[in-house]
């Protein structure tokens, strides 16, 4: 195979050798440049091209290579900035001219602006480079769900009216530097202390009268905010800028003050649905498996394959049962790779006579659920192929684990539904260029 034969040859190369996962990757680049143009109309999106004067933005490759090195690595962006003129590994796989390199705002600027879906079909096209050269060949399918925890506090109906209240005194100050004649009253002191009293007071009489307080409050700051937005005409970019986040603030506060209020005073029980986690995060949800700790952000289901490679990531709004990621899993492998696997384990979460019944209408042999109940059995060859499944799904546990901790994806510090899509399937890109590099460093 010419990768095994390329990279041999760079593999020789000391820098490249002290780096193998870069070297892999730097020569699937050079072998398969369809791969950066997939991100390209992502990267080029809104920027104006120009034949004339001085190239001062990075190229579509440099970007590509950058991010790639920044996951692999484990960077942030100031750490890139840093890494592209200290570390020669990474000046030399980035391809940039030591003499002008580039802050870590211009690679923030482009890097964010890749599109999930375009992660998506890179991560496909590497897998099937995985298999046509003979590293993994979709003969047996595991899948398992994980949760991805956004970036916020413990969320209670206390801590995010104290938000709300913040982040509004917050844009109410940056909006009386850009205007004259702005007035408000602060109203922080006295939520503060309303904030801490709730916190401690354990008397449910006493914790309804305080909330009664901080919802007066509350309703004071959404009026302000409300008087500040229909008073101050948007004169300037900048001021423009605040009332428009102002507007959006409104809109979340009195949907917080709508939840509180039902729980706090009325005493109902609110729907998640109808909750708020965050105003930070707004996208997150509430995730309870089983008799587990009930967890704040996103269900992620996986399925790998014989060489631990993931070949399907999808993540999930809401709390969907199992049970309905398995067809959506077992059709996307089927479709994407033109290929049929002739077994197919889950855990027990995923078992149904339905899905049974629709993974044997896709043409697989041997269908196994780690834990069967009433009518449904496992459809096998065999009672020893079965309990050889059985143990060998258990391996996506650590899999699961691998992502989460090689890759800081315990927990997603990037802000935004699609960036926190973006991350995700960048540490599972990252992943799989790790697994690609020990298969193929193995038979080198």
């Amino acid at each position: 195979m010419k990768l095994f034969e390329d990279f041999k040859i760079k593999f020789e190369k000391p820098n490249w050798a002290k780096s193998p996962e870069l070297g892999l990757i730097d020569t699937i680049l050079e072998q398969h440049p369809h791969l950066i143009a997939l991100l390209e109309d992502d990267i080029t999106r809104g920027c104006s091209h120009s034949i004339f004067g001085r190239k001062d933005t990075p190229s579509v490759e440099q970007i590509v290579r950058s991010a790639i090195y920044k996951e692999l690595k484990g960077l942030d962006y100031r750490e890139l900035e840093f890494h592209q003129e200290d570390s020669r590994i990474g000046a030399l796989f980035i391809r940039i001219d030591e003499l002008r390199p580039y802050s870590f705002q211009m690679y923030h600027k482009y890097i964010s602006k890749i599109q999930p879906e375009s992660l998506q079909k890179l991560l496909v096209e590497l897998n099937k480079i995985a298999i046509d050269e003979g590293l993994e060949d979709i003969e047996k399918l595991r899948q398992d769900s994980t949760v991805v925890e956004t970036n916020i506090h413990y969320p209670t109906n206390n801590s995010i009216i104290w938000d709300c209240i913040k982040e509004a005194h917050r844009l109410l100050s940056q909006l009386q530097k850009e205007t004259e004649g702005l007035n408000y009253r602060d109203y922080t002191k006295q939520a503060k202390k309303n904030y801490f009293k709730i916190n401690v007071i354990k008397s449910s009489d006493k914790q309804t009268e305080l909330f009664r307080k901080q919802f007066i409050l509350f309703i004071k700051t959404i009026n302000q905010l409300s008087n500040a937005v229909k008073k101050n005409p948007c004169c300037g970019i900048k001021t423009t800028c605040i009332i428009m986040m102002m507007e959006k603030h409104i809109e979340v506060m009195n949907k917080v003050y709508d939840m509180a209020y039902r729980k706090e005073i009325k005493g109902e029980k609110v729907p998640n649905e109808d909750k708020i986690f965050s105003i930070y995060e707004q996208h997150t949800d509430i995730i309870k498996k089983g008799g587990r700790e009930i967890e704040f952000g996103h269900k992620i289901n996986l399925c790998s394959g014989k060489s631990n490679l993931v070949l399907y990531c999808d993540v999930l709004r809401g709390n969907p049962s199992d049970t309905k990621l398995f067809k959506p899993a077992i059709d996307s492998i089927v479709e994407q790779y033109d290929r049929i696997p002739r077994d197919s384990v889950t855990d027990g979460g995923y078992a149904s006579l339905e899905n049974q019944a629709h993974a044997k209408e896709k043409g697989i042999v041997n269908i196994v659920f780690n834990k069967v109940v009433g009518s449904l059995q496992n459809i096998t060859s065999s009672k020893n192929l079965e309990t050889r499944l059985k143990k060998w799904r258990s391996g996506i546990e650590a899999v699961i684990s691998n992502i989460k901790r090689g890759y800081n994806l315990s927990r997603c510090n990037w802000k935004g539904w699609e960036h926190f899509v973006a991350k995700v399937l960048w540490s599972v890109i990252a992943y799989n260029i790790r697994v690609m590099t020990a298969l193929v460093v193995r038979r080198i």
